[in-house]
C-alpha cells in the first residue's frame, strides 16, 4: 500500500540524499531535499513534511541551530542523522525538541524502521484514530492499507491521500479547499478538477456502485464526506 507521508531530507552531501530518498520512495514516502539550512526552512513551510531527516553539518548554518527554528514553524518530527556522535551533542538535539538521534553511518533499514515509529506515535500521540471503517471499506492509518471485504486495494499515492484526509474527518464534511491545500499543496493552483478526478478513480475502486455513491458522498459545491464511518 502506497502511503502518503511526506518526509524532508536535509544533508550537504548529495549522495546522502540520493540514498535516503531511493529508500524512502520505496516504501512509499514522497521526498523532498534541502542542501543546506536556508532552503531547508522554506521546503519545510512549503510541503509542509510530517517527519525531517536533519544532518548537523550543514554549510551555512549549524543544525543544530534549526531544531528549535522548524519546531517553531512546524510539527514535523526533527529525527537527527548525523556523524557527530558526542553525547552532549545528542543530548542537546533532544533537549531542544528532535524526537530522534541517527548516527553516521547507519543501517538503512534501522533508520526506516525510526522514521515508522515517529509516524506511528504522531498519529496515537495527535489523538488520531488508528484505524477507520467506512461500509465494507477498512483504512488502516498506523500500517497504511485499505481493505475491501478483508482483500487489498491498490490506491495511487494521491488517493490514498484524499481517502486518509477524508477518514481523519469521519462523517463529517472536508472541503475541496482543505483536501487542495492537503494533498495538492503546490501543484494544482486551487483547481478543483483534479481533486474530481481522484475522487472519481477512488469510487470506482471502493464503491459497490460507482455512479450512486453512498461512501465518499459529494456535498455540492463544498466538498466531500466519507459515511458509513464508526
Amino acid at each position: 500500500m502506497t502511503t502518503a507521508n511526506r518526509i524532508l531530507v536535509v544533508d550537504d552531501e548529495p549522495a546522502i540524499r540520493r540514498l535516503l530518498r531511493t529508500a524512502l520512495e520505496r516504501v512509499g514516502h514522497a521526498v523532498s531535499e534541502a542542501g543546506n539550512a536556508a532552503d531547508a526552512l522554506a521546503v519545510l513551510t512549503a510541503d509542509r513534511p510530517q517527519v525531517v531527516l536533519l544532518d548537523l553539518g550543514l554549510p551555512d548554518r549549524d543544525g543544530l541551530e534549526l531544531v528549535p527554528l522548524m519546531r517553531a514553524r512546524s510539527d514535523a518530527t526533527i529525527l537527527v542523522v548525523s556523524a557527530r556522535d558526542a553525547t552532549d551533542l545528542k543530548v542537546a538535539a533532544l533537549d531542544l525538541g528532535a524526537a530522534d538521534y541517527i548516527t553516521k553511518p547507519f543501517d538503512t533499514d534501522e533508520l526506516l524502521a525510526r522514521v515508522r515509529a515517529a509516524l506511528r506515535h504522531r498519529l496515537v500521540s495527535g489523538g488520531g484514530r488508528t484505524s477507520v471503517r467506512a461500509g465494507p471499506i477498512l483504512i488502516d492509518l498506523l500500517d497504511r492499507r485499505v481493505l475491501r471485504d478483508d482483500a487489498a486495494v491498490h490506491l495511487t499515492p494521491k488517493e490514498y491521500e484524499v481517502l486518509t484526509e477524508l477518514a481523519r474527518y469521519p462523517g463529517r464534511v472536508v472541503t475541496h479547499a482543505h483536501l487542495l491545500r492537503t494533498v495538492w499543496p503546490h501543484e494544482t493552483d486551487g483547481q478543483v478538477g483534479y481533486l474530481r478526478v481522484v475522487v472519481r478513480t477512488l469510487r470506482g475502486k471502493l464503491e459497490a456502485d460507482p455512479s450512486a455513491p453512498t461512501l465518499i458522498v459529494n456535498e455540492l459545491g463544498v466538498g466531500y464526506r466519507l459515511m458509513g464511518s464508526d
